[in-house]
């Protein structure tokens, strides 16, 4: 059946109207995937998607269509579209915009606004949208006609994967989107390049290799740039074929599988103790530990590769400074040691990170075993680990849970991990999951979510059940942020600021929409509920009860 504002928004013989427009604009640059929340004046745009190809997921809160649009670019390569309302739509929407620019996606931002002929005149839900979103994006725009939205449409696009990527906005005001104009008028500018890829200059590539052949305790830092890079598989090869031990960032786990021999991450602290260090699309930032302090060698020699000569030099000056495509410049790199036939040789320090990865595994492994109710986190991670496909996509968030759970949830592919990231971001979790499961109809998307984080954004399992998407969630209730209480006290005042419901029936949202939610309170029930809930492909919400008071490591969530 027709909807009455669908029939509203088709124009005449030869006649199309802006918001057919901006879809076609966006469907001719490769952008066929649109996250948003409907309302005037957008709503036509988003009924456009459905007769243009392009796919609309309708989110219930523009926060977590914006976070999706951006994991979603993360994980195509390409920019996705999110759609919101002007003013508070677009408010809500610049969290994902500033999540996009500190981890660096593409997403394009599409928001209405007032008509030309009502600015500054207190018009319906207006505000100033380009002075807001400027500080998260490389571009911004707002066509002052029809025909040049083409135009506008194109250059954010484009602008976002060119350089180092990140969001861009553009603002369409409501007369434009109503706006007719003959078909024949329009040009569509043709897809964009894609983007340039540059080499490292030679001379810099040589004294990087020298420093490699030199040193004597090397390590490789595999980050998530590397991931958006697409270079899993030039990140392969250079830590096979010079046995460099490697280690990931949190995104960038499984870029190299994490069961790799030349993985070291369960022996991090002595790995950062490295003489020389190759950064492969990896910030100095505070995941990092800026580069300094009692974690590194004082003389570390620091190479670093980035398509952003401004990181260069940040926090750290780095002994080589390789601006570039990661994959072309790793693949420099390579050539000239193939020529040296280099291959690591320091048994001292390779023997060392070995002990200490096997000490650290066996300390882990006892933590894991340990069969007691209720449950701690490690017990948990202990059946999730050994329930998830090894192709899934892993969704993480909440801070005990990200931090204890990177290091025993595994990851075997490149993008199959997406958390927190750069800003420690709470709240992103079912937004990502939802992109995931829209980039990836034909895998398991598992969210490992603590209660608060899940609490941000539980609405959207909504969207999750009425698109029938495959995923379960997995909730770590320890009734609070960081931790909770057993109980909380009669006068709710006097309950610590950390504390949530005691044992909330999280499982039950689940169940509300469509789904199927389990409620899990011993480790005997874990496994096989874990198992039931897997096997379904519809929704599903595994709600796992822990001790309030679980050992975590606050404020640590995201480090290396």
């Amino acid at each position: 059946m027709v909807s009455k504002i669908e029939i509203l928004d088709v124009g005449g013989k030869g006649v199309i109207i802006g918001a057919e427009v901006v879809v076609k604009s966006l469907k001719s640059q490769g952008v066929d995937l649109m996250f948003g929340v409907v309302g005037i004046p957008i709503t036509p745009i988003a009924i456009a998607c459905r007769r243009n190809g392009v796919k609309y997921i309708g989110m219930r809160n523009e926060q977590a269509a914006s976070y999706a649009a951006g994991a979603a670019g993360y994980m195509l390569g390409k920019p996705a579209a999110c759609l919101v309302v002007s003013g508070p739509g677009l408010i809500h929407g610049l969290a994902g915009i500033g999540n996009a620019w500190v981890n660096n996606w593409p997403m394009i931002l599409i928001s209405g606004c007032e008509e030309f002929n009502q600015d500054q005149m207190g018009a319906f839900q207006a505000g100033p949208q380009e002075k807001t979103v400027n500080p998260f994006v490389k571009f911004s725009g707002r066509p002052a006609s029809v025909e040049r939205i083409p135009y506008f449409i194109e250059k954010a696009c484009r602008v976002s994967v060119y350089g180092r990527p990140g969001p861009t906005f553009v603002s369409i005001a409501a007369n434009l989107i109503s706006g007719q104009i003959q078909e024949s008028k329009l040009v569509y500018p043709p897809q964009y390049a894609p983007p340039p890829r540059s080499l490292a200059d030679p001379v810099f590539v040589e004294k990087a290799v020298s420093a490699i052949l030199s040193a004597k305790r090397p390590l490789i830092i595999v980050g998530k740039g590397a991931a958006y890079a697409r270079a899993e598989h030039e990140s392969l090869q250079i830590v096979e074929e010079t046995q460099i031990p490697f280690l990931p960032t949190p995104m960038g786990k499984g870029v190299i599988p994490d069961d790799h021999p030349l993985s070291i991450a369960p022996a991090r602290s002595l790995a950062l103790k490295a003489d020389v260090i190759l950064l492969l699309g990896a910030r100095l930032n505070w995941q990092m530990h800026y580069g300094s302090g009692v974690r590194f060698d004082p003389h570390v020699k620091f190479i670093q590769i980035d398509i952003c000569p401004e990181e260069l030099g940040n926090n750290v000056q780095p002994y080589v400074a390789l601006f570039g495509d990661l994959s072309s410049v790793i693949s420099q790199l390579l050539t000239s040691l193939r020529r040296e036939k280099y291959r690591l040789n320091q048994p001292q320090w390779t023997d060392s990170l070995k002990a200490r990865v096997q000490v650290n595994v066996i300390k882990q492994n006892a933590k894991l075993a340990v069969d007691k109710n209720p449950m701690s986190y490690e017990r948990v991670f202990k059946d999730v680990r050994d329930v998830l496909p090894r192709d899934c996509i892993l969704v993480s968030e909440g801070a005990n849970t990200m931090d204890i759970g990177r290091t025993i949830l595994p990851n075997f592919e490149a993008r199959s991990r997406l958390d927190a990231g750069t800003w420690g971001t709470m709240g992103v979790g079912m937004g990502f999951a939802i992109a995931a499961a829209i980039v990836h109809p034909n895998k398991k998307i598992v969210a490992v979510e603590g209660d608060s984080a899940f609490g941000f954004s539980s609405a959207e399992l909504e969207a999750a059940c009425r698109h029938n998407l495959n995923i379960c969630v997995i909730i770590i209730n320890n009734n609070g942020v960081y931790r909770g209480e057993t109980n909380v006290p009669p006068d709710i005042y006097d309950a610590p600021p950390t504390s949530l419901t005691a044992n909330a029936h999280y499982e039950l949202i689940a169940d509300a929409f469509g789904g199927k939610g389990f409620f899990v309170n011993t480790y005997q029930e874990l496994l096989p509920t874990l198992k039931e809930a897997m096997s379904l492909t519809v929704p599903t919400v595994v709600n796992v009860m822990i001790l309030p008071n679980s050992e975590g490591r606050e404020a640590d969530h995201s480090k290396l």
